[in-house]
């Protein structure tokens, strides 16, 4: 029975190849949409699970109210590490203190390349859980000796064993590499890093490092700590949360564990508690895949209920002669799942076809897992669950209809028999049209904060890390020496790129500022071309400049800072900085060197050539950058023979502020499309339908005179009206959560009118083009055609 309820079926799709073809492909599409969104969401909840103990892993944070303002971040001081070790046994199984992850001149033979890694205490491997290839895990004790990753060592060392090779860290060190282990994969939080050094050779070699070991106020490192199997987080987090304040009386810092699960997707802090992050997203798009299906579902449906009139006699025939009601079921659910099967035979194509790009989209490296008997247990039943579902109405639909009235040909469908197919086909572009609303109000944000001015200029400029001592104390030699290349227009150096603002700072204090206040102010240090080179904007006062001795003890405040210390006239004012008196000598105006989403913090800028990490350089706009490139290289090959060059442009760094923005707004633009084609294809369907089903009225009309644009109007009018149903529908819904999530940003745009005008009228263009080939196509024939079949 089985077997023949198959062969009808697979004979049925043969016979109506057009329309197998619509249901086959909108379904395969649809699927191939769940399941490239499926593999999304599977890498981001899957995110740091490749390390075995992510459950008990955690970071510590610090949560800090400056300024009026709350905020919380992973910086925290050096000795809060051993408070936890000695205090808290009970607690913690590891804890380790780690730096930033930072580029590394590496050396090894003549082989020098720049390579991502971190300062480590011994613990961190084991706490990780990294996978050893060779050598041994607790190798970060010995502090003469590294880790390295597989990818790292065949860059410097082909093929050859690295274990006891020697490397030399910034041209200031040399370590042994004691053990090689797996490069982490890309949906980890430490998958850039390629080495970790050992934190004891950290401390022996940076003397503010050595010295930050008992400050309390020095912010400067990272701490990750792992809690015993059988520990409440929440209690720990009760134990350890005042404790940094009995050592800084200054401070406020309160301290709380955030576990390695939720790192990547809750990674929103407000108010000193976790409030969401990039979860939203997945369940954005899991919304979104799960309406997609829904869409390519309706398509089925709707042609499936539409020529069902083309199906009732045989439903009648087969009634007559004993068949029962559920064996009619059984052969149209039968012919749902077979087409099922196949568009998902398809959609395994389309989405092998189209991982390279959406993979490319999502900046991810995702492929099927061929080998996984879960994900073909899931798919699969998936697979027959979406057939039985979008088979189910009609299913039931044909197996109601009367053998009397059928076979009589007195049957017809009914008033409301189409009534289903117009909610389902509203359905389907009122999410359309959502999503059309969605992607463009995305792209409107993030080309609102492009818009933002950003108060310098980052054409031309370029940044060099200062990594290595043969950078160090060489300014004005390295400066001139670049200044008669004739490629570079100016040059700085500073503690900070324009990009970002690497030190927060209190201490400081001024004429009527509030006693009970302990500002906290962005602290950049600078050398005197630094504006120059930048070309920041000053709005009162003047630039730092060598003709003022009296600049080595000035400041420059930017705007946000002047606003928040009140001054009427700021120009000469005194602020103290930790009982140095500085003169404001400038105002500048606000410089987006963070977040383009929010509000600039209150920075200062002072000379101080001895805390520099950055020079800046600004090339030539009439010389090509390669030109100019080449020649700014051959300086630094002779002041810094040992390490590579390596640079970036300023505009790239600030470019890569909008990747996550941009990541979902290319997204939703994918989904918006293959949701689009869906719903057209339904259309297209349907409106075939439509005019074969209303051939002989079509044929009587151009008899009777009845012009081509009337008919076209006559057919097109009934979709027209259920996407303007449609529009009705989307736009309200659309503007609620868009606004919702706009809310997040401090800056952002406004969702104008026009917007919603926009996406209504690209729905109708894309409605009358679907329908109109069909439409017209029907009114253009011959009528004799259409009338002589009886």
């Amino acid at each position: 029975m089985l077997k023949n309820y198959f062969k009808i079926a697979w004979r049925n799709l043969l016979k109506n190849k057009v329309y197998s073809f619509i249901n086959i492909m909108g379904l395969a599409l649809g699927m191939a949409v769940a399941m490239l969104i499926g593999l999304w969401i599977w890498d981001e909840v899957s995110f740091d699970t490749y390390h075995k103990d992510y459950k008990t892993v955690t970071r510590v944070m610090n949560t800090q109210t400056f300024n009026g303002h709350i905020g919380t971040s992973e910086a925290v001081a050096m000795p809060l590490a051993n408070e936890l070790r000695t205090k808290f046994p009970a607690d913690f199984k590891h804890v380790a203190l780690t730096s930033w992850q930072q580029e590394f001149v590496l050396k090894a033979g003549d082989k020098k390349i720049t390579g991502k890694g971190l300062w480590a205490e011994e613990d961190l491997p084991e706490m990780f859980s990294i996978k050893m290839l060779k050598g041994d895990i607790n190798a970060l004790k010995d502090p003469s000796s590294a880790l390295i990753t597989v990818s790292l060592a065949k860059s410097l060392f082909g093929e050859a064993d690295p274990i006891n090779q020697t490397v030399r860290i910034n041209n200031k060190t040399e370590v042994k590499i004691a053990g090689l282990y797996e490069d982490l994969p890309r949906n980890t939080a430490f998958r850039e890093v390629r080495i970790l050094l050992p934190w004891k050779k950290f401390e022996a070699t940076e003397n503010w490092v050595k010295s930050s070991a008992e400050q309390w106020g020095n912010h400067s490192f990272a701490l990750f700590a792992q809690v015993n199997n059988d520990a409440d987080i929440d209690k720990i987090n009760a134990k350890i949360k005042n404790i940094a304040k009995a050592h800084f009386k200054e401070g406020n810092d309160e301290l709380q564990l955030h576990p390695m699960r939720k790192w990547h997707l809750y990674s929103e802090f407000t108010n000193g508690k976790v409030t969401g992050g990039l979860v939203r997203f997945v369940w954005l798009f899991g919304i979104i895949g799960i309406f997609v299906l829904l869409l390519a579902c309706i398509n089925f449906m709707n042609l499936n209920t539409a020529r069902s009139e083309k199906r009732a006699k045989e439903v009648g025939v087969r009634k007559a002669i004993g068949s029962m009601r559920q064996q009619i079921i059984s052969q149209f659910l039968s012919e749902s799942i077979l087409m099922s099967l196949l568009a998902f035979a398809l959609s395994i194509a389309l989405v092998m076809l189209a991982l390279p790009l959406f993979n490319n989209l999502s900046s991810k490296e995702m492929s099927l897992p061929w080998l996984n008997p879960v994900f073909w247990l899931l798919a699969l039943t998936f697979t027959l669950i979406t057939g039985l579902v979008s088979g189910s109405y009609p299913a039931l639909y044909l197996s109601s209809f009367n053998p009397v009235k059928v076979l009589k040909g007195t049957f017809k469908a009914g008033r409301y028999a189409a009534l289903p197919r117009k909610v389902l086909v509203v359905i389907q572009f009122t999410v359309s049209v959502m999503l059309i609303i969605g992607t463009i109000v995305v792209y409107r944000q993030i080309q609102h904060a492009k818009n933002r001015p950003v108060g310098y200029s980052r054409d031309g400029l370029i940044a060099v890390e200062i990594n290595t001592p043969e950078l160090e104390g060489h300014y004005d030699a390295l400066r001139e020496q670049l200044l008669a290349t004739g490629a570079v227009e100016n040059m700085a150096e500073s503690s900070s790129r324009s990009t970002e603002v690497s030190s927060n700072q209190i201490g400081y204090d001024w004429e009527g500022m509030d006693p009970g206040s302990n500002p906290l102010l962005g602290t950049i240090a600078v050398t005197h071309d630094f504006g120059k080179t930048i070309g920041w904007q000053i709005i009162k006062g003047r630039d730092f400049s060598r003709a003022y001795a009296a600049d080595s003890s000035g400041i420059i405040l930017n705007e946000a800072a002047a606003k928040m210390m009140g001054f009427k006239e700021p120009i000469g004012q005194t602020i103290n900085y930790n009982g140095k008196a500085l003169t404001v000598t400038g105002v500048i105006k606000n410089m987006i060197m963070e977040s383009p989403y929010t509000a600039v913090q209150p920075t200062v800028f002072m000379i101080n050539y001895g805390w520099i990490s950055t020079i800046t350089i600004r090339l030539k706009p009439n010389m090509p950058a390669s030109e100019a490139l080449g020649k700014v290289e051959a300086v630094f090959k002779r002041i810094n023979p040992g390490s590579p060059f390596a640079y970036q442009f300023t505009d790239e760094t600030y470019g890569r502020k909008f990747t996550a923005e941009q990541r979902i707004g290319n997204l939703a633009t994918f989904f918006a499309i293959l949701a689009i084609v869906i719903s057209s294809l339904g259309l297209f369907g349907l409106a075939s339908f439509v005019a074969e089903q209303r051939t002989k009225e079509i044929g009587v009309r151009k008899v009777l005179g009845a012009s081509v644009y009337n008919l076209w109007n006559m057919l097109s009018k009934e979709f027209i009206t259920l996407v303007i149903i449609s529009c009705a529908i989307a736009i309200p819904i659309a503007w609620y959560f868009l606004n919702q999530w706009l809310q997040v940003y401090e800056y952002r745009t406004v969702i104008s009118w026009w917007v919603f005008a926009l996406s209504a009228t690209g729905a109708l263009v894309i409605t009358l083009l679907t329908v109109s080939f069909q439409a017209i196509k029907a009114a253009l024939a011959n009528p004799v055609k259409s009338l002589r079949t009886e």
